[in-house]
């Protein structure tokens, strides 16, 4: 067998590679924009797929420094909390309050669901809890974030069992949230407020698709830069202080995405810094999409092979669930109407995947039946930001529990 070590850099190199190769094969076939697969999961995927087969035939084997990728998670999540106004949050009424109650309603039921499935199919209940909150509504950063915690607890192959489980999420979120909120629509009869099927919607860009930025100086991009990094300075200290306090354990993108939120905030009530939201999001999709490719990449599919089984029975009865908890509790929570039809759309999207497929599924229904401005203004709040509200302490609370 031939052996190949790489150190870091080499790491990253081969990273970049493997993101350029799926944001191609994403681009030339059309399914996996379809399903807003993410280019580093193809890309990581496919060449832990090939390692796989060639490790299995003795043929070579790889070790990689992965030494970057809490870097580029806690970068991501920082940048994410620079995005959130309270501000936006006031805009969406009534309709969001439930929402987003009803989404911390999910995450708990998701956690719990898993705990029981997992005694039934008897494997480790904090492996089981990757099946749940932390890849259905977290997706893929979470898995790997998280997973990164529990690993550190003992249990092998969080990190791996949790993006699998994002990654299946992913694809059945954006197959099942468009025909859900049509057979509401169907059944109802269900018609928007006002018939506007040629109005401007909003689309999401799924990671891996790039952005052209412009007006970008050096001054601009290390004042945004020092931002982020010292709101993960700031978190990792208050992190360890929390743990040396408390003996709670949680993962520093917690800490250092809750203190870019207060900063956010504050700067939107004094105006100290500028915050350039657009290089944010730039920055925070580059760091996102390495961090993800590096953990998919060095996936063991070989060390997975014996779970399978009860991976694909928790996610086929989380499946179940979420359709249940959406039309007989959301829809008629929300308002039983056209608006609540295409939020549950959006909900099955970023329940069992991420905010991008909750967008696909709703301007795919909402091309065909009818805008609905509620559902486009809520459903990004929640799903983007709000969620990690509720998201952030259930999975720690049930990590700390099972810990």
């Amino acid at each position: 067998m031939f052996n190949i070590s790489l150190t870091s850099s080499y790491t990253l190199i081969l990273a970049i590679v493997l993101f350029l190769i799926g944001s191609i094969i994403k681009n030339k076939i059309k399914i996996f924009n379809n399903f807003c697969i993410p280019s580093p999961v193809i890309g990581g995927l496919l060449f832990s797929i090939l390692y796989l087969i060639l490790n299995s035939l003795s043929l070579i084997k790889i070790s990689m420094n992965t030494n970057l990728m809490p870097s580029f998670m806690s970068f991501f999540f920082t940048a994410i909390g620079l995005g959130v106004s309270f501000s936006l949050i006031k805009k969406g009424g009534t309709l969001l309050i439930k929402y987003w109650i009803l989404c911390g309603i999910l995450a708990y039921c998701q956690n719990i669901l898993t705990v029981i499935l997992s005694k039934v199919c008897k494997i480790n209940p904090l492996l089981g809890l990757m099946c749940g909150t932390i890849s259905m509504e977290g997706g893929h950063g979470y898995a790997a974030a998280f997973g990164a915690t529990i690993e550190k607890l003992g249990i092998n192959n969080a990190s791996s069992v949790g993006i699998a489980c994002a990654t299946l999420g992913l694809i059945l979120g954006g197959i099942l949230g468009g025909p859900v909120a049509k057979y509401l629509i169907v059944k109802y009869k269900l018609k928007p407020s006002y018939n506007n099927k040629q109005k401007s919607l909003i689309k999401s860009t799924p990671l891996g698709i790039s952005k052209s930025y412009y007006g970008l100086t050096p001054y601009l991009f290390f004042e945004q830069f020092l931002i982020v990094l010292l709101c993960m300075t700031i978190g990792d200290f208050l992190t360890n202080l929390i743990y040396n306090i408390t003996d709670i354990t949680l993962p520093n993108v917690v800490c250092s995405m809750f203190i870019a939120v207060v900063i956010r905030n504050l700067n939107d009530k004094f105006n100290i810094i500028k915050i350039d939201l657009q290089l944010l999001d730039f920055l925070s999709e580059l760091s996102l999409g390495m961090f993800l490719t590096m953990a998919l990449m060095s996936i063991d599919l070989l060390k997975l092979s014996n779970l399978f089984g009860p991976i694909l029975f928790i996610i086929f009865c989380q499946v179940i669930f979420i359709v249940w908890f959406s039309i007989f509790i959301c829809f008629k929570v929300l308002g039983k109407n056209f608006d609540a039809a295409i939020i549950i759309s959006g909900l099955i999207g970023h329940g069992l995947g991420a905010t991008p497929n909750a967008l696909a599924n709703m301007t795919s229904i909402s091309q065909k039946y009818g805008y609905s401005e509620k559902a486009f203004l809520v459903v990004p709040l929640v799903g983007a930001f709000l969620l990690d509200v509720f998201t952030m302490p259930c999975i720690i609370l049930f990590i700390n529990i099972l810990g």
